[in-house]
């Protein structure tokens, strides 16, 4: 029998370990190559069926002489054209709602109220998606006092998230995930009894992450598209409240809350 060649291990390691990379690159490449499939399809997931706002609510808002409609790559910027306003508003959309689809709805406020409304331009049309700090849009009125913060769907979740950078907080047809239940936040809450989205179910469900004190109001016949002016939307139920209703509703609702939280 033979002696054993000592060099026979060494050719053996010499040739597992580039076969040993090679497998460590390609896991790595791999897992790259799955990272960048995700977030191509994310960006064109979101760009993707967005809900575009009607043309003739929009015609309407920028027709309106007494309101201050500036369109910008962050936000639209509604404001009263006469005087300064007292109240700001930070105005976040649902997810895959185009900005100017809200600005109808909230056009009110501004024509009778003076309170200038920003409404936000979500990175990938997603709330979640928007890391911006709450100063980015009041940044965008600097003549503006006091601040709430808001949105709709999704848009009020991620305003909830916001919330303790501002005076006040509103809700359309929307809910909190984080818990400001001992925050001394003023809120205000509109929901709609047919919004087969955010149900009153599950406004009725989250109200315990609320101050005590929140205003809590739920409009007749207003479903979940109800709050902006983008068409119907999925597993929504159906409004029986005119648009123009709606939008003397939340000028009336928030009118009120604007003259609490700045009083």
């Amino acid at each position: 029998m033979s002696a054993p060649d000592p060099n026979e291990n060494v050719n053996v390691s010499k040739t597992r370990r580039p076969r040993g990379r090679r497998v460590f690159w390609w896991v790595l490449a791999s897992f790259g190559a799955l990272v960048v499939a995700g977030i191509v399809g994310l960006v064109i997931w979101s760009q993707v069926g967005v809900y575009q706002a009607e043309p003739q609510p929009l015609a309407a808002v920028k027709a309106n002489p007494a309101v201050t409609f500036t369109d910008t790559d962050s936000a639209i910027i509604m404001a009263p054209a006469e005087g300064n306003a007292e109240l700001g508003l930070v105005y976040i959309p649902g997810a895959k709602v185009e900005a100017a689809a809200y600005a109808f709805k909230m056009s009110g406020v501004v024509e009778e109220e003076g309170i200038t409304v920003v409404i936000t331009k979500p990175w990938l049309n997603l709330a979640f998606f928007d890391l911006r700090p709450l100063s980015a849009f009041t940044e965008l009125a600097p003549e503006v006092d006091a601040w709430a913060v808001g949105g709709h769907s999704l848009g009020g979740v991620r305003a909830c998230m916001l919330a303790s950078d501002a005076d006040a907080l509103a809700l359309f047809g929307s809910y909190c995930a984080a818990d400001l239940a001992h925050s001394e936040l003023s809120v205000l809450s509109l929901s709609g009894s047919e919004d087969g989205l955010s149900t009153p179910e599950k406004v009725d469900d989250a109200r315990s992450l609320l101050p005590q004190d929140a205003t809590m109001y739920e409009i007749a016949g207003a479903n979940h598209a109800s709050f902006g002016d983008y068409g119907p939307q999925a597993g929504d139920g159906i409004a029986s409240i005119s648009d123009d209703d709606m939008r003397d509703e939340i000028t009336e609702w928030l009118t009120a809350f604007a003259d609490e939280t700045v009083n």
